[in-house]
């Protein structure tokens, strides 16, 4: 951001807002003062970006329009054509024809991420005809929907677009900076317009006046006006008008000023003023009937007030020339007099939201007309995609006495959806003393929601073992309840307890029959089974998929298909889960589901990575992380920092690797989590292994994730570390360790028929066999562990084995066939991007084909043959059968063959051969 100054169109950094926003996306807020001469400057920019064939789109928000859901918005889409809207998908062009109030109640409610979303592909489209302007004059006037909506276009602009806005505030205080975020941090700048000049200010009251003052006047002027045109011009036409009784006291404050100019107008015209000043969109129409007279009428008497320079009337439309004169006619016409015009247009009004408002502020307290007013008002805003301005009609009510805990929990979760989860959780107040019990279910239910968003799982999961008391008896609110604390007990790492309440959702679901919530119930069962280690519930997921209500909105990992692709993914269908994950993220961009979207971006990058695209799996992280820091708040960013830390161990990038893993150990240091924690400690498990690190391997986990009896399940996406763990083991010699773990995947692998589990089971195997003297049995194993990658399509696991397929013919002098596997699991390496192995590749490569160490060259071919296969754990019995001779003549060789080399065991013997391949 630029420093703040005294701007004009000609400056450089306003000038070069619109030559950057022609290529890229640039935005430009101009702060200052009320009457400053801010909307002046916005207007000749905005002029500027016409005549440069930038498409503008505008929207001048005012104090009355604020309360106005998507009041803003609609202004901004206003002139965009029909043929447009047409483009769109069904679900986003009815929620805009919705803001744009000409579509009614019919078909699905709308969702605030649709509407956000359906803005977005309106401005991509028109961005493909010509660089885009988005101009918004006094913007801490938007109403939170439009502002809503807005903040999540602009963060995702790609391409020409520019984003002119003004604000009312002192240098640097404005809050607009705050929530404009586009894509590059220096694309936003804030420019601040000062005072003007005495010299400044004499120029423009002799241009808009006609006239010259004096020179003592003009200074009278400066002085109190402090520089501000507006209150300058207003100080100048009260000085006219004084001329020739001497000269007349002027107003001290800009407020006096607007009182000043106001008083002077009679009462009839002052009432038809405040009326204007009420509403939001005055029409000549609309004050015609507010003073019950005719259009004509109504229309003499505005223009008697537009020759004074209050107003103007643009055809039908009239408004006040500048947003002081509005505020100045609102609060000087004292509190029984705009009671009694919001009573006057609330009767006009059609508007529900518009209605609601008026009735609320033309009393000092409720009543039940009032009341329902706001509920309706509230149910519609809801409707048309705006929870924010739902929630601020439930707090109207509320505060005007109709705080009850049905409404209280209304707002709530209004507050919730429009992401506010402070306001959501004070809303909701003290939920014990909430009466009768089914209420303070629903009410800990929700609250508990608002917990868990905010990662405080503990606290949710005491919430809703509450809410199991208090909703007993009613099914539909104990299958809510049921489904969120066995979610809330996953995450804290309790998944007996968290099957055996998904379970009891899963019977009452049933029970009450309704096929969408039978669906997620289902579907979160089959997510816990798994991570439980009960293997994948086919008849459940099959079920969970043919009772799938798309319509039903509930959290993604409740969703059947999500679900289904997951599990997919996890069980080694890896092409089938990347088309279902895509489709997904298809109609989640339609929707506007931002951190669904992040979701599928972190679950794709896995994918990728498993399938062995690492350059495609980056560019998902990457989404996912972007669209976290979009959303805000570190907790969103647990999951995708995580994923990018594992993408950058195997794409060798050491540091990054190991700074992201810290990133995220860091913010889950203080939160009971279960997975959440374990993935960094196994990227970093991972990474270590990768660089032959095996003690520190081992210390990058925690002990809980070593002990074969915590291990809950050793599927793919739990247990990818598995390999990794064990290897360091044998790296270190903890063979009981490694074996059992190595066990436990064997025997799940053939249990639940997982080729994942079944191939690297086989290859851990092997490095046990090896490490334990049996070379020959190790290389065999290794063999079938081959087979089984030839089923499984995750490259990198079946180069892992290659490598070590290698390694074992290696020793066992199978120079050709070791070189041959060594190269290719090297190409596979070199052609997934991941150096670090590949730098292990080359090593075994250049071992399996170096000369034979000192010493080996003084045994005969015979006794060549004997040693390698005694080195490799032959018997005595193995080498005579295999060739041909005695076990006596294989013992004579064995003396021989220890007496030239100066050694006395097989164990030596072993290691000595094994020194054969070392540089």
């Amino acid at each position: 951001m630029s420093g703040a100054s005294e701007r004009s169109i000609d400056d450089p950094h306003v000038a070069g807002f619109l030559a950057t926003a022609r290529s890229q996306p640039a935005g430009l807020v101009i702060e200052g003062e009320a009457g400053i001469g801010k909307t002046t400057l916005w207007l000749t920019v905005r002029q500027r970006a016409g005549d440069l064939g930038f498409r503008v789109l505008t929207a001048r928000a005012g104090q009355a329009e604020s309360v106005m859901a998507f009041a803003a918005l609609a202004d901004l889409l206003d002139d965009v054509g029909d043929e447009v809207f047409a483009q769109l998908p069904g679900l986003q062009r009815l929620a805009l024809d919705r803001v744009l109030l000409r579509a009614g109640g019919d078909g699905p409610p709308t969702d605030q991420r649709v509407v956000a979303a359906a803005f977005v592909s309106v401005l991509q489209a028109l961005a493909g005809e010509s660089p885009v302007l988005i101009a918004i004059d006094d913007a801490q006037w938007l109403d939170s929907s439009s502002r809503a909506a807005i903040e999540f276009a602009v963060r995702r602009l790609r391409g020409p677009f520019g984003v002119l806005v003004t604000e009312r505030c002192a240098p640097g205080e404005g809050a607009t900076a705050g929530w404009l975020k586009l894509d590059r941090p220096d694309a936003l700048e804030r420019v601040y317009v000062r005072p003007m000049t005495t010299g400044q200010l004499h120029s423009l009251i002799s241009e808009r006046l006609g006239r010259t003052l004096a020179r003592p006047s003009i200074l009278r002027i400066a002085e109190i006006s402090g520089g501000n045109p507006f209150f300058a011009l207003e100080l100048a036409l009260a000085l006219s008008d004084g001329q020739g009784s001497g000269e007349p006291p002027l107003p001290a404050t800009l407020a006096d000023v607007v009182r000043h100019r106001i008083g002077r107008l009679d009462e009839q015209t002052r009432s038809v003023l405040l009326s204007i000043a009420c509403v939001a969109d005055a029409t000549v129409e609309l004050l015609a009937r507010a003073h019950d007279v005719t259009a004509e009428e109504v229309t003499e008497r505005l223009e008697r007030v537009e020759s004074t320079g209050i107003i103007t009337v643009e055809g039908n439309r009239v408004r006040f020339t500048h947003p002081l004169l509005a505020s100045g006619v609102y609060t000087d016409a004292g509190p029984t007099a705009r009671r009694a015009m919001h009573r006057t247009m609330g009767a006009l009004e059609s508007q529900p939201e518009l209605k609601a408002r008026h009735l609320a502020l033309a009393s000092a307290s409720g009543d039940d007309e009032i009341f329902t007013a706001l509920d309706q008002a509230a149910d519609s805003a809801r409707a048309r995609g705006a929870p924010a301005a739902a929630a601020e009609l439930m707090d109207l009510a509320i505060g005007l006495g109709a705080d009850d805990p049905l409404r209280r929990m209304k707002s709530a979760e209004n507050h919730f959806l429009a992401g506010d989860t402070a306001k959501a959780a004070a809303a909701l107040g003290r939920i014990d003393t909430i009466e009768p019990p089914v209420l303070r279910a629903l009410a800990a239910s929700l609250l508990a929601t608002v917990r868990m968003y905010e990662n405080e799982h503990t606290e949710a999961v005491e919430l809703l073992r509450g809410a199991l008391d208090d909703g007993a008896g009613n099914v539909p609110i104990l299958v809510q309840v049921l489904l969120r604390l066995s979610f809330a007990l996953n995450s804290i790492g309790d998944l007996d307890d968290a099957a055996r309440y998904v379970r009891d959702a899963v019977k009452l679901a049933e029970e009450l029959g309704v096929p969408g919530i039978i669906s997620a119930a289902l579907a979160w069962s089959v997510h816990v089974n798994i991570q439980c280690g009960r293997g994948l519930d086919e008849e459940s997921l099959r079920r969970a998929m043919e009772l799938y209500d798309s319509t039903l909105d509930v959290p993604i990992i409740f969703r059947a298909p999500f679900v289904h692709a997951l599990v997919m993914s996890w069980t080694g269908r890896l092409e089938q889960a990347h088309r279902e994950l895509t489709a997904m993220r298809a109609v989640c961009v339609e929707r506007g589901a931002e951190s669904d979207m992040m979701a599928i971006a972190g679950f794709l990058a896995i994918n990728h990575l498993w399938r062995g695209q690492i350059a495609e799996a980056e560019a998902e992280a990457s989404e996912a992380v972007e669209r976290a820091e979009q959303l805000g708040g570190d907790d969103v960013l647990i999951i995708p920092m995580t994923v990018r830390g594992t993408l950058a161990a195997y794409a060798g990038r050491v540091e990054d690797a190991r700074a992201d893993a810290r990133w995220v150990l860091d913010a889950v240091k203080n939160r009971q989590t279960s997975h959440i924690a374990d993935w960094p400690g196994m990227t970093l498990c991972f990474l270590e292994e990768s660089l032959r690190n095996h003690r520190e391997a081992l210390q990058a986990l925690d002990a809980k994730f070593l002990d074969p009896k915590q291990m809950r399940s050793t599927e793919l996406m739990y247990a990818w570390h598995l390999p990794d763990v064990i290897e360091a083991m044998v790296g270190v010699g903890r063979l009981d360790e490694a074996e059992s773990l190595t066990g436990a995947l064997e025997q799940n692998g053939i249990e639940h028929d997982r080729h994942w589990m079944k191939a690297v089971g086989m290859r851990c195997r092997a490095m046990l066999l090896a490490a334990r003297g049996d070379v020959i049995a190790a290389e065999q194993t290794a063999h079938r562990a081959m087979a089984e990658h030839d089923r499984l399509p995750m490259p990198f696991e079946r180069a892992r084995t290659q490598l070590l397929l290698g390694q074992l013919q290696r020793r066992l002098r199978q120079k050709n066939t070791a070189a041959t596997n060594l190269n290719e699991a090297l190409r596979t390496f070199e052609e997934m991007g991941t150096p670090l192995w590949v730098r292990r590749a080359r090593a075994e490569l250049a071992r399996a084909v170096v000369a034979p160490a000192e010493g080996l060259s003084q045994l005969t071919p015979s006794e060549q043959r004997v040693a390698e296969m005694a080195a490799s754990g032959a018997t005595n019995k193995d080498i005579a059968s295999a060739m041909f001779i005695s076990a006596k003549t294989v013992e004579h060789n064995l003396t021989k063959i220890y007496r030239k080399l100066g050694i006395s065991s097989r164990a030596e013997l072993g290691r000595r051969m094994d020194r054969a391949g070392e540089p």
